[in-house]
């Protein structure tokens, strides 16, 4: 089934993405990391207040993946980054897996390089996220390098970078 890409502009796209954080996160990375700073990373990080100040000061673009009927399925948070697209967050819901759109979304991400000039994207994902490093590699990132961010509270985020080169020609 084809999706859209809907730009999130508006109060109401904020809350979607935020509800949709929530709902993803708090069944995915509970294998991985504590309900606690579950709850503190969405509260830092996918809440509506931190989601309207990452598209209105720091540069974030967010996109809904929406389904014909306007079911939301997913989003995606980009940023230029040094030359380069930053892939913040992929997220597409339990429900709608398995159903291509995360090929839909790396079409749609490499066509935002190539309409900007940008010859990578670039990533990071929990170290422990064998699934969706699964995914990331099957659509031809590269792990370059690790990362351990201290994002306060006594969490860490201990994640690899992944990277993939866009042919812009």
């Amino acid at each position: 089934m084809k999706i859209e890409f809907t730009k999130v502009q508006t109060a109401e796209q904020i809350a979607e993405v935020a509800r949709l954080a929530e709902q993803i996160w708090r069944e995915h990375y509970v294998a991985m990391i504590t309900i606690e700073q579950i709850d503190y990373m969405i509260d830092k990080f996918q809440s509506v207040s931190a989601i309207t100040d990452q598209i209105q000061n720091q540069g974030y673009e967010y996109y809904l993946l929406q389904q014909q009927d306007g079911t939301a399925a997913g989003y995606i948070s980009i940023r230029v980054d040094n030359g380069k697209l930053f892939l913040s967050k992929f997220y597409v819901s339990k429900a709608h897996r398995g159903q291509g759109y995360a090929s839909q979304a790396m079409q749609f991400i490499e066509q935002l390089c190539k309409e900007r000039g940008l010859s990578h994207v670039w990533l990071t994902v929990n170290r422990d996220n064998a699934s969706s490093i699964a995914v990331y590699e099957k659509k031809g990132f590269i792990n370059v390098r690790e990362q351990v961010a201290d994002i306060g509270n006594g969490y860490v985020m201990d994640d690899f970078i992944m990277e993939k080169e866009i042919a812009l020609a």
